[in-house]
Parts: C-alpha cells; structure tokens; sequence
C-alpha cells in the first residue's frame, strides 16, 4: 500500500483576516463622525446681568419654579396653555423670551418651555438662574 502524503500546514493564511479588518476600519471610519452630530447647537453668551435684561422691559419673561410650575408676570400658566400665552405677550414684547429658572427646576420643564416658545415663533431665548 502507498502511503499518501500529506503537506503539513505549516503557515496560517491570514489574507480573509486582514480584508475582514479592513472592511470593519472602513464601516467605522464611515460611523464615527456621525455619532457626532447629536445634541443642540448653542451659542454661550457673555455674562449679562439679569437686573439689566429685565430693567429693559423688551423680553417676555417666564420664570420656572421648583416645582416645575411656569409664571409669567407672576401668573401662573399651566403648560397646556404655554404656547398661547407665549403668542400673545410676543405681540407686546418682540425682542425674545427670558426665562428664569430656579435653581431645582427640572432640566425638563425648561426644555419644554423652549420648545413651547419656538412653536410660538420667539426667535431669540435666553436663560438665567433666579
């Protein structure tokens, strides 16, 4: 009987290895700056003191409360009648909206508020500690 011989399989082939990585760098280089892009655009303002914004007169002003409760000029409004308030006090002061927010109020409900204040049509917001 012949005996068969075999080649031993001295060396690993590590060609389909190398193109798998390749492919994967490739899907990431393509992913990563997309993951990037989340989150709101915003532009920090300089300090401005909160005595002169509101001396002025020009800015609605709506101050959320620990409780998550929202005034404007010590009123309260209940968020279902936000974004009417918030259009008929823009006719009467059209330079923006300051919100006041105190110190344990809700990074949601001050979140709402801008939302409710854009869907109103205010274009310039800003935000401050009462």
């Amino acid at each position: 009987m012949a005996r068969k011989e075999r080649d031993s399989f001295n060396e690993i082939n590590i060609t389909p290895l190398t193109d798998i990585f390749l492919v994967l760098l490739i899907i990431m280089m393509v992913i990563a700056p997309l993951l990037d892009q989340q989150g709101l655009n915003l532009a920090v303002p300089n300090n401005v003191e909160v005595q002169d914004i509101k001396n002025e007169n020009k800015l609605i002003s709506v101050t959320v409360s620990d409780e998550d409760k929202y005034y404007i000029d010590e009123q309260e409004i209940s968020a279902s009648d936000l974004e009417t308030a918030i259009k008929q006090k823009l006719k009467d002061f059209p330079e923006g909206l300051l919100i006041l927010a105190q110190p344990d109020a809700s990074h949601g409900a001050v979140v709402k508020l801008m939302d409710k204040a854009r869907d109103a049509g205010v274009t310039n917001i800003s935000v401050s500690e009462s």
